[in-house]
């Protein structure tokens, strides 16, 4: 097994803390395009923190001796388990997080879904179910008094990504 996704993991990881220190210092820009940049980089750290968990789902499927290419989102892991009748504990705890409109998990994928989209103007408030950065990706012009909130809720993800990978690998190890 070359373990080729756990190294990608790894990479998508640190290019998301990369790009969370260089929004961290547009927050601190005097510049003209300051707000042009913490917009650039809100959504450069969501692509890959994204991009990390499929790069994870993908390294999960490894584990599993599944072809990663097959995995494109948890949907694709879950029919190749299906399909063997092995069971994953990992695909049970991704599954709860995703399904959860409260985890950080499904607030991370859908601020992601959210670069696609666009509004000119706030379309709801965060809540337990919408995240702040979520809302800010929508709009052409946004309200840049929540960029520090945002940086927080960002980090936050970021840790709760990594905890979560250093545990389900822990895991997988095990067997």
């Amino acid at each position: 097994m070359s373990n080729v996704y756990l190294v990608r993991t790894n990479q998508k990881i640190n290019f998301a803390r990369i790009h969370m220190d260089a929004l961290a210092e547009a927050h601190e820009s005097t510049g003209w395009s300051k707000h042009a940049e913490i917009e650039s980089y809100n959504e450069s750290v969501l692509f890959h923190l994204a991009s990390a968990y499929g790069a994870f789902l993908r390294e999960v499927a490894e584990k599993y001796r599944f072809d990663p290419a097959l995995v494109s989102r948890l949907s694709d892991l879950e029919r190749l388990l299906e399909g063997s009748g092995q069971e994953s504990p990992e695909l049970s705890e991704l599954n709860a997080l995703e399904k959860n409109e409260a985890s950080w998990l499904h607030k991370m994928l859908a601020a992601y879904d959210a670069c696609w989209k666009a509004a000119d103007h706030q379309t709801a408030t965060a809540n337990e179910k919408v995240s702040i950065s979520e809302i800010h990706v929508i709009q052409i012009n946004p309200n840049h008094a929540e960029d520090k909130d945002i940086l927080a809720e960002y980090k936050g993800w970021l840790n709760e990504f990594r905890a979560l990978v250093e545990r389900l690998r822990a895991d997988m190890q095990e067997w």
